[in-house]
């Protein structure tokens, strides 16, 4: 009976809800750019792109349980710091995160047609990775910009687990925190690998949980505290899922 139900879900996949992603996607992209240049950058991110988000994952369907959205402070900037499941992660973190949240991408990515100029406008930040002032330097000078309440997003395993078992943690997002002075936001997320799985188009609906745990402050940190960051990060997202997971 499942995979009678998987192959059909397959069909609405094809004939429904791609056509549906590509069309709200390109009319999110757009209206965040218009929104970027009339209003702010913060009011594209935190209003065109939460509602994007929400309405992919009521399409899909999905289910969201979020908790611990209490340790999110409003006007608050945080390094957020994210295990990484799926691509749907992507959703749940732009949909039920009530923070404006900002990627660190590769300068390359603004380059590419269309979403190089919607992640400019919306305030994204571009590096050149191989050099690390220099990132570090427009890094600072977005966040000036940019004001209170952004969440510089980090999933901090660099890739997606295949299996669902958190992988060893990369120190980009640490060496940010302490750089910066911004405490780290630990967010686990669970149950997106059963929704679409790493690396797979088998997209089925099913319930996710987002779990945001206490900030962890950095204002007293050095870099030579950055390995005890990174290990008290990573017990805090590993706290809530199962042991084989971890």
């Amino acid at each position: 009976m499942k995979k009678i139900l998987f192959w059909t879900y397959q069909l609405y996949v094809v004939l429904v809800f791609l056509p549906l992603v590509v069309v709200l996607t390109l009319l999110a992209s757009s209206l965040s750019v218009l929104a970027a240049i009339v209003i702010n950058p913060n009011w594209a991110s935190r209003h065109v792109a939460a509602r994007w988000a929400r309405l992919l994952a009521r399409i899909t369907p999905i289910g969201v349980t979020v908790e611990g959205a209490e340790n999110a402070r409003e006007g608050q900037s945080y390094v957020v710091v994210a295990n990484h499941q799926s691509q749907y992660d992507i959703l749940l973190l732009y949909g039920w995160l009530n923070l404006d949240l900002k990627w660190v991408m590769k300068k390359e990515l603004r380059k590419v047609p269309g979403i190089g100029i919607g992640c400019e406008k919306v305030g994204h930040i571009f590096v050149d990775r191989s050099r690390p002032a220099a990132a570090k330097q427009a890094i600072s000078d977005a966040l000036a910009r940019l004001g209170n309440g952004v969440g510089i997003l980090f999933f901090a395993e660099g890739t997606r687990s295949l299996d669902g078992k958190l992988l060893p943690f990369k120190k980009g997002a640490f060496v940010t925190a302490i750089d910066q002075k911004l405490p780290v936001l630990p967010i686990t997320i669970m149950g997106t690998s059963d929704i679409l799985p790493a690396k797979t188009l088998r997209l089925f609906p099913g319930r996710a949980r987002m779990v945001i745990h206490p900030p962890i402050d950095t204002e007293d940190l050095a870099i030579s505290d950055l390995s005890e960051l990174r290990a008290q990060t990573r017990t805090a997202i590993a706290s809530v899922m199962p042991a084989e997971l971890t």
